[in-house]
């Protein structure tokens, strides 16, 4: 807990005076720089966020193509790996180039091939169009800046039935310790996401402390 309440120290001070959404008037978050990846893989994390756990609820095919976008430095890019096997692929998304390094080094490590790493831009995770079965955003879509423009190319990414899933720290609950504009209600992933052509699927309550939100492209 004490490493979750000092989380705030590792997003620079200039992240502190961001926008705000312009549907449901939420501050959006600083976008974690290099100084936050070590806590990206400290040891309580597992306690904290579950992330098999989450994963078993979310249910991971053998064999499909899933997206990692936020990826940091693989925490959970190299469960997927393991997840859709060597017959899939993950593509390992972050705006940030010595993230990636990092990521890179951590698969490599861990003698996965199956992982492409993807350096994308505030408005485009430049994944592949049409291709995607699923798209994970783990306690990174409220930090997104042009979180519209995101959420429209990854709608064109995904592939016929595929979903995109957010977990996000619960807003709702105040004896979460993380910093306000780092949590999301339920209502306002789905106002922001419907009005972008997604359509809500369900709400997994498995975790302690975080939804699991999953959408699918609108018909």
């Amino acid at each position: 807990m004490v490493a979750l309440r000092l989380v705030v120290g590792l997003w620079s001070v200039a992240a502190l005076a961001q926008s705000v959404h312009p549907i449901t008037g939420r501050q959006i978050a600083g976008v974690m720089g290099m100084g936050g990846a070590d806590w990206l893989v400290r040891v309580e994390r597992e306690m904290e966020e579950e992330p098999d756990k989450a994963l078993d609820a979310i249910g991971v095919n053998k064999g499909s193509v899933a997206a990692d976008v936020g990826a940091g430095v693989g925490y959970f890019t190299w469960r997927l790996a393991q997840r859709v096997g060597p017959m899939g692929r993950v593509y390992a998304n972050d705006i940030e180039p010595r993230m990636i390094e990092r990521l890179k080094k951590n698969i490599a490590a861990r003698g996965l091939r199956n992982v492409e790493s993807v350096l994308g831009a505030e408005d485009d995770p430049r994944l592949p169009a049409g291709a995607i079965d699923l798209i994970l955003l783990v306690d990174v879509y409220h930090e997104f800046s042009k979180p519209q423009q995101m959420l429209r190319k990854m709608r064109e990414s995904l592939a016929a039935g595929g979903r995109l899933v957010l977990l996000e720290y619960r807003k709702e609950d105040p004896s979460v310790p993380i910093r306000f504009e780092h949590k999301m209600t339920v209502e306002e992933v789905r106002a922001e996401l419907e009005a972008e052509g997604f359509r809500f699927d369900k709400n997994l309550t498995v975790l302690p402390r975080q939804h699991i939100l999953v959408f699918r492209a609108a018909p």
